[in-house]
């Protein structure tokens, strides 16, 4: 069967899968009592809302997979071993929390796990990125490192899933463009497991757009982070060029830079590293005056631009894919100053309807709802 008609069927599949699971999963998350009150300034709903719909995504995936996946080696089988049991702790933390320390050494479990059975990041780029010859084989250092990539990425997914359909749409985004350049490389294994990841979380996405009737939890978060981060290695991590190198962290290039800030944040506080806060972008963008729908619609933007931009570097070049991320970090600067300036509006406004009775307009608020 030609290759783009199985990327097809695998989207359709997982997206319907999914779709239908979630309602499924709904009532089994109440029943096992699976259910995020809101009980500190971090939480972003004001109603109990349950968790787990990351079963739902996990099972429109294993199902689309393991359905039109061709030959599955060592490495793949080890990735679907270590994903499952990201699920079970995920399921396990979204019933009730889990002390971060036993969650990060099962994360290391699971990235051992596909390690162990070859998966291995062989070469990172020198700091002449667009020459050819410029990686350096890392060696015995190749196990440490992509340890490191993948508990770094899946964590990173967790941190920004923190506004209703934010990390559902940053993956969906991330999947589809690296399913896009992963068949343009002939790399037919990977784009189906892509197609998977992103059919799957696109049949979770009506459901958790704001507002939210289930939320992804950590058994979302992770197994869609750990995805993300091992299919990135065996797909693009492997190549000579550093092209393919920086292909997955342009792609991942906004939850590991709130991450990244998030670390040097708590570091800079001599804070524990793991602790949570409300500081992370998708916080800040809330306290600026977004609603939950018009950050998600940033962030999604600006994921968006900077996948785009890894599509750019492979068809015309790293020239204008500087040019890409220019363009992504300015629409980022140019939301925050909208924000700032937006108390001119409001003040024109009511102004006007001091003077001529006009009538304000309906607002939209941070949860969703309306207000004058």
């Amino acid at each position: 069967m030609d290759s783009g008609i199985l990327v097809l069927f695998t989207l359709v599949v997982a997206f319907l899968f999914s779709f239908a699971a979630v309602p499924l999963v709904r009532v089994l998350a109440f029943k096992i009592k699976a259910v995020d009150v809101p009980r500190d300034n971090r939480r972003m709903h004001t109603k109990p809302i349950p968790r787990m719909g990351g079963l739902a995504i996990y099972l429109g995936f294993l199902v689309a997979f393991m359905c039109f996946a061709g030959t599955v080696d060592e490495k793949t089988i080890g990735i679907v071993i270590g994903a499952s049991l990201l699920v079970v702790l995920g399921i396990l933390d979204d019933r009730k929390p889990i002390p971060a320390i036993i969650k990060l050494v099962v994360q290391l479990i699971a990235a051992i796990i596909p390690v162990a059975m070859g998966l291995r990041i062989d070469f990172i780029s020198r700091f002449n990125f667009f020459a050819e010859g410029t990686n350096h084989v890392l060696g015995t250092l190749a196990i440490p490192v992509t340890i490191i990539w993948i508990i770094g990425l899946t964590n990173a997914l967790n941190l920004i899933d923190g506004l209703d359909g934010l990390a559902g749409g940053i993956t969906t985004i991330s999947a589809f463009s690296l399913m896009f350049i992963s068949f343009v490389f002939g790399r037919v294994e990977c784009t189906i497991a892509m197609a998977a990841i992103a059919g799957a979380t696109l049949g979770f996405l009506p459901y958790n757009l704001n507002p939210a009737k289930i939320f992804m939890g950590d058994t979302g978060a992770l197994f869609l982070g750990y995805m993300l981060a091992t299919l990135s290695v065996d797909g693009f991590f492997k190549g000579y060029t550093a092209v393919t190198f920086i292909i997955p962290l342009v792609v991942m290039g906004l939850p590991l830079f709130d991450t990244s800030f998030a670390i040097l944040r708590r570091i800079i506080k001599r804070e524990p590293i793991m602790q949570p806060d409300r500081s992370h972008l998708h916080h800040r963008l809330i306290d600026a005056g977004f609603s939950q729908r018009q950050a998600v619609a940033i962030l999604c933007t600006v994921s968006g631009l900077l996948s785009l931009s890894a599509i750019v570097l492979i068809t015309a070049g790293w020239k204008r894919t500087l040019l890409m991320v220019a363009v992504s970090l300015l629409y980022l600067v140019g939301c925050i100053i909208y924000v700032k300036n937006k108390n001119y509006e409001k003040q024109f406004l009511q102004e006007l309807a001091q003077k001529e009775g006009y009538q304000a307009p309906i607002e939209e608020t941070r949860d969703g709802t309306s207000e004058k």
